[in-house]
């Protein structure tokens, strides 16, 4: 089946591709990188100026792919009835749940056993998908509100701790303030980092910043606008908060050796849960680069384009192409079946005495990106011009 290729917003696909291309840079490091396993890039005790910033660029992705996943439900709902909305976000999040602890926990592992079980950035994103495939029924203001009091209230937590000792707790934790954690089923291991009712925050948010892409509501004018403002003022409120240091993050910036250090600290606000710090500092940001590209058509965002024209298809892709990488360079090395498991390691065929220093991990990035440009490309000319039920769910 062919149909007509759609129309789509070019500014969206031009931010998401970016974000996409960042998110790179931080799956080859945790493969690639000497001291990915054995050293935290945001630990100031140990960390360098350029590994810290290697790991805090990437920061931007997560939470700005949750807010841009929201506009993208919109303008989906502009072409569908509200039960044939709630229907697809429903179906794609249990998805996408189910994609990430199978295809995505695989291609992290490559572990046929499945002794552990991820579920991180897509099982957060299906999660918050279900809950606004629920909600879309509801007026658009009360959507916006649930987000802005999640996104807003959640740090309250940190001064009024939920005690995790009942099965009510547990669940409470793993769904709104766990920051990394296993949870042993059925022999099985279960780890996760994304609190995934405090992404759906943002998802609710990008859900209601839809609105502006609605040419009926809004001008292109008076949506860079609106678009600006809010962006600068969600960096104000980062800096602001950061300042005064008492809420909006359970690790507040600290005294550090020089200035340099003390810099660092001002911009490491809590990613696992996200902070209302942490989604200031990144989602200002990404709304002011929404902004400055509303219009923008160049070769460099039709370039960018093609990675966020098919998010998921190339997040997959790259997963197992850096994993296949790695375990090319693990043979080429000197490493043998012994080392495959190596326990200290995390990842089958990445022992921990493995890896490189950041020019090679930023070097191998550019590989992989560049790589998987025609296989993007080739991938999204076929989506847009089929009609495949299946392809909505990639």
């Amino acid at each position: 089946m062919t149909g007509q290729i759609k129309q789509r917003v070019q500014a969206i696909d031009t931010a998401r591709g970016i974000i996409m291309i960042i998110m790179a840079l931080d799956h080859v490091r945790d493969y690639f990188h000497v001291h990915a396993v054995d050293q935290r890039p945001t630990d100031l005790t140990t960390t360098t100026p350029l590994l810290f910033f290697t790991r805090w660029i990437t920061h931007f992705c997560a939470p700005t792919f949750l807010f841009l996943s929201g506009i993208s439900a919109y303008l989906v709902g502009m072409r569908k009835t509200k039960k044939q909305l709630s229907g697809f976000l429903i179906k794609r999040g249990l998805w996408l749940i189910v994609a990430d602890a199978t295809i995505m926990t695989f291609g992290l592992t490559f572990d046929p056993h499945f002794d552990v079980i991820f579920m991180l950035v897509l099982w957060s994103i299906g999660l918050s998908m279900i809950i606004l495939g629920l909600m879309v029924h509801t007026p658009p203001v009360a959507i916006i509100l649930t987000g802005a009091i999640i996104v807003f209230g959640h740090n309250i937590f940190d001064y009024f701790p939920v005690p995790d000792t009942t099965a009510w707790g547990q669940v409470f934790k793993f769904l709104v303030t766990i920051s990394s954690g296993g949870i042993p089923i059925a022999g099985r291991v279960v780890v996760t980092s994304y609190a995934a009712i405090t992404c759906c925050g943002l998802m609710l948010l990008g859900y209601g910043a839809g609105q502006l892409y609605n040419a009926q509501l809004f001008t292109a004018k008076q949506r860079t606008r609106i678009l600006f403002y809010i962006g600068a003022g969600a960096v104000l409120l980062f800096i602001v908060l950061r300042t005064i240091n008492h809420y909006g993050d359970p690790s507040p910036a600290m005294p550090q050796k020089d200035a340099m250090f003390g810099l660092l600290s001002f911009f490491n606000a809590t990613k696992n849960p996200m902070s209302l710090d942490f989604m200031c500092m990144t989602i200002g940001p990404s709304l002011l680069l929404l902004a400055a590209v509303d219009s923008l058509q160049n070769s460099f965002t039709k370039f960018v384009s093609v990675y966020g024209k098919v998010p998921l298809f190339y997040f997959i892709v790259h997963i197992y192409f850096i994993h296949i990488l790695v375990v090319i360079v693990f043979f080429a090395s000197g490493h043998g079946m012994k080392d495959i498991a190596d326990p200290k390691g995390g990842f089958y065929f990445r022992p921990a005495n493995f890896g490189y220093g950041l020019w090679v991990v930023y070097l191998l990035w550019a590989f992989v990106v560049l790589v998987l440009y025609k296989p993007c490309r080739w991938f999204y000319n076929y989506k847009a011009t089929h009609k495949y039920w299946w392809l909505s769910y990639i």
